[in-house]
């Protein structure tokens, strides 16, 4: 298992670099700029804001100076956020994004697979039907229409009762002000996690070696439980994997409808307003926390099948 590990942490490396450079070269090209949205300013004004974020250089060397800033952890100055760093700016928003992200990974699980092993169990009846139902429309409903409902439910109808939540913004973390931004967040991961579990539940609960623990006479929650579920993981450890990493980086949508302070929201900011640093911050924070997971997911697979060997 350590020589495994250690192969894909190096082949995360250069995974890592192609990500940075495709990335780097796509925003450096695309048309317009960091200032041009600003209101018209003098030649040498301009030339100045230029001058001073290196954007006068040739592609080449703003490419490798880049470079040799993130080799020391610098991800460089915001073109918009004038007082902050780009290493700042992720360190505010990353546990916000990161706390909101765990609590609804958590929440996923907890309602997901317990859903999904239900609905496998009594196939084809009328809780099956039921469940995947919720699910197929827990999936399709956008989180934006799902988020601006629940406000609209818990932050204006509720509001003069012991109902009533927040409608958005971070207050420092208080619990109310997380539950309807965690809740949105969970809801699509809930009903995707739900339908893979069903779908693998019932392909482990025919196979073979099941079929045989159930006719030696074993209790059937046994069977279940110790049997079938670790079979009938695996698909969901594969989905969880860049899911989890999605959701701690922040859900742009969610973040900027309940106002929070995350990654999520300064990445659309940093789009719209084309300031190169925080976009590239962000995007290399995520490309790694994915290529993480995807590790973790990878180990996770010899736990739950012992037919899996890194050798």
């Amino acid at each position: 298992m350590g020589p495994y590990v250690l192969r894909r942490l190096l082949i995360a490396i250069p995974t890592l670099w192609a990500i940075i450079t495709v990335c780097f070269f796509l925003m450096r090209l695309a048309p317009g700029g960091p200032f041009d949205a600003e209101a018209p300013v003098a030649p040498e004004v301009l030339a100045n804001l230029r001058a001073r974020y290196n954007l006068d250089e040739p592609l080449f060397t703003q490419y490798w100076h880049y470079l040799g800033g993130l080799l020391q952890g610098d991800f460089g100055p915001s073109f918009k956020y004038k007082d902050f760093s780009v290493t700042e700016l992720i360190a505010q928003g990353l546990p916000v994004s990161a706390q909101n992200g765990l609590c609804a990974a958590i929440l996923a699980v907890l309602f997901g697979i317990p859903l999904g092993i239900a609905a496998a169990l009594k196939q084809n009846s009328g809780r099956d039907h039921a469940v995947m139902g919720v699910a197929m429309v827990g999936i399709v409903i956008p989180t934006f229409v799902t988020a601006h409902l629940l406000l609209l439910i818990f932050g204006v109808w509720l509001k003069d009762t012991a109902f009533h939540l927040p409608a958005g913004t971070w207050n420092g973390g208080a619990l109310p002000n997380r539950i309807l931004p965690v809740i949105c967040l969970a809801l699509p991961f809930v009903a995707v996690i739900a339908r893979i579990m069903r779908g693998s539940m019932i392909e482990a609960m025919r196979t073979n070696y099941v079929r045989t623990a159930r006719a030696k006479g074993l209790p059937f929650r046994k069977v279940v439980m110790h049997h079938a579920l670790k079979t009938a993981l695996t698909p969901v450890v594969t989905y969880l994997g860049p899911a989890i990493a999605f959701l701690l980086t922040g859900s742009m949508v969610i973040e900027t409808v309940f106002q929070l302070p995350g990654i999520g929201r300064y990445f659309v900011q940093g789009a719209l307003n084309r300031d190169y640093t925080l976009v590239m911050g962000v995007t290399i924070i995520s490309a790694a926390l994915i290529i993480f997971a995807n590790l973790i997911v990878d180990v996770i697979y010899g736990v739950l099948d012992p037919r899996v060997r890194y050798e």
